[in-house]
């Protein structure tokens, strides 16, 4: 599974990387980015949960 982020969505919230700090992290804009590509399997709840619980839907799963 891969993850994408929309950066024109993103706000920088941080609520993926509260949720799965292995997969997401910040650049130096504040943007959320994907730092594991693929995602690994065993992470893939986490990332659906990073998915579903991000305020401006600015992520999205790509299988």
């Amino acid at each position: 599974m891969r993850v994408v982020v929309d950066r024109d969505r993103c706000e920088g919230n941080a609520i993926c990387v509260g949720i799965a700090p292995e997969l997401f992290q910040l650049d130096d804009d504040e943007y959320a980015y994907v730092a594991t590509d693929p995602i690994p399997a065993d992470k893939a709840a986490l990332a659906e949960q990073a998915i579903a619980d991000c305020p401006r839907a600015a992520l999205s799963r790509r299988d």
